[in-house]
């Protein structure tokens, strides 16, 4: 790893395992091959499943093995980079001398502040809310991780001095400035949201140490990859495993695991939670005017202020939460209160987490295809009081519906997409005389379907609970095709 470090990486034999369609495997073969490295990338998948990907590396010097790995380019190569979807446990891995990922080689070069952010949801929105804020004082502020950015992309890419031979301008590795900067100074931090699999590829590399971690709760998922809730679990505390006594962990004081993790970090601890926290804890809650923020000064004396604005553009009490998180976060970081304030009010969240898509005959139709367990289909039927028509299920991610017992009774209509998952879904409903229509085996039947049975005043919301890989691509791709269905209707 010496020579990564230095910025040698001119000749080194990289083999990416993994190419995938979110962007990891792409940015990891496109920041190895232009400074020279000898790349071959290898995917299970097919050529005709990896085009796209593919298209974004036409012309760079690398070498393909679609639809099968060989020994050779593991035993033979300098370095592995693994996709985060791929299993530590795989045996070909066992033949590699190195394996890192994308990740672990932009905190190895980095030099600027790191927010890291982890969680069984939420995680999203609070990193993006965090980044939206820190550009109006950091305009070179970065967001980055799982939330399909790779963080290589933020290395300028060297310049090209002859057809096989690239080189950097200026060295790879940044250089440190303060994370609590003043405004207008070329800081730039980054935001890493961290996914269980990524953080589990981080252990014992000693490479994450964010000046700021959160974990913004743990709820069960991804049961179809974990032996065991306990392991997924011990991947997330990687997030706080490195840090010290300079820098701070944020904790979900409503999640029974916030107390653990605020008793195993060795870095100062912060709250944030629905009620008022106890005497003696620093952190924020929400209250009738939005949130407030309770920190001690150098003197030890509680200073008190504002950190929510009343008013916000996301719906559900879920999501004042999450922008609570964050303005902790900013906070703590140094952004001014009026500036946190602003920021959080103006944040109209993302792409397929309650997405508002369009309304037609007085229907509104939000997409919620990133709601990928059944907690966050509760999340989402709490945040509408207009009636509602849910379209939910897809593929098992070995997870127990029995939350959704408690709001099974609240849409009018509940439409149901084929998958693995489904099977256990209308266990449940019939368990409890709650009709529902379908499953219906494409994403285009359901909207037609639910469009015909709302009336103007409903909501439609795509919250399905499940993954997405027996009929689509992944969760966005599950997302981009009800959004044209429903643009689609007539």
């Amino acid at each position: 790893m010496e020579r990564i470090v230095r910025g040698d990486i001119y000749g080194l034999k990289v083999t990416v395992m993994g190419l995938g369609l979110h962007g990891g495997g792409i940015s990891s073969a496109r920041f190895f091959a232009l400074r020279g490295a000898d790349v071959t990338v290898t995917d299970l998948q097919t050529e005709e499943r990896l085009e796209s990907s593919l298209k974004e590396l036409e012309g760079i010097p690398i070498r393909y093995v679609l639809g099968k790995h060989e020994e050779e380019d593991f035993l033979k190569a300098d370095l592995i980079i693994k996709n985060p979807a791929v299993p530590r446990s795989s045996p070909i891995l066992k033949l590699a001398s190195t394996v890192e990922t994308d990740v672990s080689i932009f905190l190895r070069l980095n030099r600027e502040p790191v927010i890291a952010v982890t969680g069984s949801k939420g995680k999203s929105t609070v990193s993006s809310a965090i980044h939206h804020v820190l550009k109006r004082i950091y305009p070179q502020a970065r967001l980055g991780g799982n939330i399909t950015v790779s963080p290589l992309t933020f290395f300028k890419e060297p310049f090209k001095r002859e057809s096989s031979h690239y080189s950097e301008s200026t060295s790879i590795r940044e250089e440190a400035v303060s994370p609590t900067g003043s405004p207008g100074t070329t800081c730039r931090p980054t935001v890493l949201e961290l996914s269980s699999w990524q953080l589990g590829d981080l252990a014992g590399k000693g490479v994450l140490k964010p000046y700021i971690a959160i974990i913004t709760n743990i709820l069960p998922d991804h049961q179809n990859r974990y032996p065991s809730m306990e392991e997924y679990i011990e991947d997330k505390k990687n997030i706080y495993r490195e840090q010290d006594a300079k820098c701070a962990t944020i904790c979900n004081y409503d999640d029974r695991y916030g107390e653990i993790f605020a008793g195993e970090t060795r870095a100062r601890v912060y709250y944030f939670s629905y009620n008022p926290l106890p005497s003696g804890l620093e952190g924020g809650w929400l209250n009738e005017k939005g949130g407030i923020f309770r920190k001690r000064d150098d003197r030890g004396v509680d200073q008190i202020f504002p950190i929510l604005p009343e008013r916000l553009l996301l719906p559900g009490e879920h999501n004042r939460l999450n922008l609570l998180c964050a303005g902790i976060a900013l906070a703590i970081f140094g952004v001014d209160n009026n500036t946190i304030l602003e920021g959080l009010a103006d944040f109209s969240g993302l792409k397929h987490r309650l997405e508002f898509v369009t309304e037609k005959n007085g229907v509104r139709f939000y997409n919620d295809s990133a709601a990928t367990i059944p907690d966050s289909v509760v999340n989402a039927i709490k945040s509408f009081n207009s009636p509602l028509i849910l379209i939910t299920g897809g593929t098992d991610k070995n997870l127990r519906f029995d939350v959704l017992k408690e709001v099974a009774h609240i849409p009018k209509e509940i439409v149901l997409l084929e998958g693995s998952g489904t099977e256990k879904i209308i266990l449940l409903l019939e368990s409890i005389d709650r009709n529902y229509s379908g499953p219906f085996s494409s994403i285009e039947e359901a909207v037609i379907f639910a469009f015909k049975k709302a009336k103007k005043g409903d909501v439609v919301i795509l919250s399905p609970g499940c993954a997405s890989f027996e009929m689509f691509l992944n969760e966005f791709d599950r997302g981009e095709k009800f959004k044209e269905a429903v643009i689609g209707l007539t």
